[in-house]
């Protein structure tokens, strides 16, 4: 009989202490070592979402983590996905798919209801892999939240696993974190807490060691490691994300400003543009902030209808529409291409109802729809007016998540095939995973039904274009180096300057590997991974 995976968490003593980016650097680290290593979250709150080859919705932090275990993403590894809608409610996403909006008191009466849910998607990957690297959300000691909790401790309970505290000292009271929450926790969950993580540390740790021996005196638990503060690359939660802040490049050519919407969403769009040396890539949510960006971009929305009410009333909509007037580029994506069109439809309800006129800048028109789409694509640029013609040709491979269909009279951007399988198995852990994989890697086999091909396409056209402004549906849509090159060259001809000049692009699968190769490494130097390695063969030391 096939042993099961042995499980290991990582909690935190608050939102933002770091706790994805740590459990993805265990994941690889792990897989360096030879261990067939998944990710699981059992719910996510977050508007950054990924949709998976299977056509299912997950958030980005698991991607980001099965990309760092040399594994493709899976709905299973994050059963329940909440996107927030408002501050009181949420869209909840079950197994990948819509469930529903939800008010929160709602939706926590229902949360043991989908326990079942979460268990049965962690015992597909428990059956396949060696080791699971579980992230918990926010803190364990919400005391307001516990006796209905799926996602720390209860988890943890439900998983048997030992639990990693980590904390965030760059916020300050790193002590008082952990101390307090040591505290609040009940005698058993104590128990599974088998050591501590400091996160974000800068300066000299000999000055933080006496430190560090009066916390393991008071709360009985080994400190495994004081993390320094890092940059790299990888993808982050939503709101607390630091790229939103930005810093100003020295010698950038091109300033392109992002439109923060309240709700945006998947601006992990926007990190290759955030590489290059070119440009300066800025988050704007006043006028005043504004200032004379070479180009726009408006990102994805959760709710697009209140956030170009937002745009309206807070004076951004007259920014905009008079940077287009001088003929700088506009970029939409998603809900930002819904915003640039006429009108948009909400006869369904989706977002509250009614009509709200776009910006008016594309022909065309979006009604919102109860389903929603949810599809891979890949293509190619077509024919585009003179402004963006250094992007016929390119190619492009990303994917969809909207609620809404798009009638336009303009000229289509994008040549589309979907890409959507229905001979592999949608909640994947039916098919079996390959004995004979290589060490470390976990490719499942398609397990079709006999004589179905296991990629189907459907043909289509997407997106709007007219003069300076372009907008389309696909997310990921920088991804591919030729159409990030594309975008520099447009605007380095707008402002008159040479189109030629060597333009330097990441190969973002190839870069991504390095980011998360460079993550391992800072693990392996600051925590003490014998430690961690005893704590996982030793389990949690808890009945359940």
């Amino acid at each position: 009989m096939k042993r099961k995976a042995k499980p290991i968490m990582i909690q935190g003593t608050m939102s933002n202490v770091g706790k994805s980016v740590l459990a993805g650097g265990l994941c690889r680290v792990l897989v360096q070592d030879g261990y067939r290593t998944a990710p699981f979250k059992s719910q996510n709150m977050a508007l950054n979402s990924y949709i998976t080859e299977e056509g299912l919705e997950m958030g980005r932090a698991q991607v980001m983590q099965a990309e760092a275990a040399k594994i493709r993403p899976l709905a299973c590894m994050n059963p329940i996905l909440l996107k927030p809608t408002n501050d009181t409610g949420s869209q909840v996403i079950l197994n990948g798919e819509v469930k529903g909006v939800m008010a929160a008191r709602e939706y926590y009466r229902h949360k043991k209801e989908y326990i079942p849910h979460i268990m049965k998607a962690y015992q597909q990957l428990e059956e396949a892999f060696d080791v699971i690297v579980i992230e918990g959300a926010g803190s364990p000691a919400e005391i307001n939240l516990k006796q209905d909790d799926i996602v720390n401790m209860g988890m943890a309970k439900m998983a048997d696993a030992p639990v990693l505290l980590a904390a965030d000292i760059d916020r300050g009271g790193v002590f008082a974190q952990l101390v307090g929450t040591m505290e609040l926790l009940e005698e058993e969950e104590r128990s599974r807490v088998k050591g501590v993580i400091i996160n974000k540390f800068r300066g000299d740790k000999e000055i933080l060691r006496p430190g560090l021996e009066m916390l393991e005196e008071k709360i009985h638990v080994p400190v495994l490691g004081v993390v320094p503060y890092f940059y790299l690359d990888i993808d982050e939660e939503d709101s607390l994300s630091e790229r939103f802040r930005g810093q100003k490049k020295e010698g950038a050519l091109l300033d392109v400003a992002v439109i923060r919407f309240p709700r945006i969403s998947n601006f992990t769009d926007l990190m290759p543009l955030e590489e290059s040396e070119l440009i300066n890539l800025r988050y704007v949510s006043s006028p005043e902030a504004f200032g004379e960006p070479d180009a726009v971009i408006l990102p994805g929305s959760k709710n697009t209808i209140a956030d170009l009410r937002w745009m309206r009333q807070n004076g951004l909509e007259a920014k905009l529409l008079k940077h287009v007037s001088r003929g700088n580029a506009v970029l939409g994506i998603c809900g930002g291409y819904q915003m640039m069109g006429q009108k948009i439809l909400d006869e369904y309800k989706v977002e509250g109802g009614g009509t709200i006129q776009g910006l008016g800048l594309l022909p065309m028109e979006t009604a919102f729809e109860e389903e929603k789409t949810r599809t891979r694509v890949q293509g190619t640029f077509g024919q585009l007016p003179e402004f963006w013609n250094a992007f016929e040709g390119a190619q492009i491979e990303g994917y969809e998540i909207h609620m809404g269909r798009t009638e336009t009279e303009g000229k289509p951007v994008l040549e589309l095939c979907e890409m959507y399988e229905r001979g592999r198995n949608a909640q994947w852990g039916q098919g079996q995973m390959e004995e004979n994989c290589e060490k470390g890697q976990a490719p499942m086999e398609e397990n079709c039904e006999k004589g179905q091909a296991p990629m189907r396409q459907h043909s289509k056209t997407d997106g709007c274009v007219k003069n300076n402004c372009m907008g389309c549906y696909v997310h990921g849509f920088f991804d591919d180096a030729m159409v990030v090159k594309a975008w520099i060259k447009t605007l380095l001809k707008q402002k008159g300057l040479p189109e030629d000049m060597e333009i330097q692009v990441q190969d973002q699968s190839a870069y991504k590997e390095t980011q998360y190769d460079q993550l391992a490494e800072i693990m392996r130097e600051n925590l003490d991974m014998e430690a961690i390695y005893r704590i996982l063969e030793g389990g949690s030391g808890c009945s359940i």
